[in-house]
């Protein structure tokens, strides 16, 4: 996770205080005011106070739900930054929620999920990313990775086949490839040349009594 990602969001929380909370204040004060104190409240990274404030806003007014997830955002950047993982990943589902179709949500759950070895979570969470973005060479790389964990190797090798056909120079993919194929060979039983395999005895008979 990068230092910019809270940046972004910290900018994002600013320009709420400043354009679209003006905008909305005759319409809704009330919900215009709790919003505002959630903005500080975040900007001064007192997370849960921004949460509940901005939870009460957007319950007033729905338009505050974008400026509510990227709280989430926050505060489950800040748990992951902290090593307290569940607490990330449930700020992250938190966000979701309220904004589906943020990829950069899912991407940062993903993470963390990848972190803590959750690889069931982890690769739905790239699958809904490539389903999103079905040519982000990134997504396949990670869900080929774990499937290759998970020792599924034809999944792993379909998305890695992908991967080399959007960047045909990712070494990232060669190197799975070329070991996807190795496991695939050592697992493959022997077969014997033509013409080499051993009749069976005929049964002994057995000797007649006298």
């Amino acid at each position: 996770m990068k230092r910019s990602f809270a940046f972004v969001l910290i900018t994002a929380l600013a320009l709420c205080a400043s354009h679209v909370c003006q905008a909305a204040e005759k319409k809704n004060p009330e919900a215009n005011r709790l919003a505002r104190e959630g903005v500080e409240a975040a900007k001064n990274q007192d997370f849960d106070k921004a949460v509940d404030l901005l939870k009460k806003a957007s319950a007033m007014d729905h338009k505050y739900a974008d400026e509510l997830s990227a709280v989430y955002q926050q505060r489950g950047y800040a748990a992951a930054t902290d090593q307290r993982y569940g607490d990330a990943v449930n700020d992250y589902g938190e966000a979701l929620k309220l904004t589906p179709q943020n990829s950069r949500i899912y991407e940062q759950r993903a993470a963390v999920e990848m972190k803590i070895q959750d690889y069931e979570k982890a690769l739905g969470d790239y699958s809904e990313l490539i389903k999103q973005k079905p040519n982000e060479v990134r997504y396949y790389n990670y869900r080929a990775y774990i499937y290759e964990v998970k020792n599924d190797l034809k999944n792993s090798m379909t998305d890695t086949e992908k991967v080399l056909k959007l960047d045909p120079n990712n070494q990232d993919a060669k190197a799975r490839k070329q070991r996807i194929e190795q496991k695939i060979a050592e697992n493959q039983p022997l077969t014997p040349p033509p013409g080499t395999t051993p009749k069976p005895s005929p049964s002994p008979k057995g000797k007649k009594k006298p």
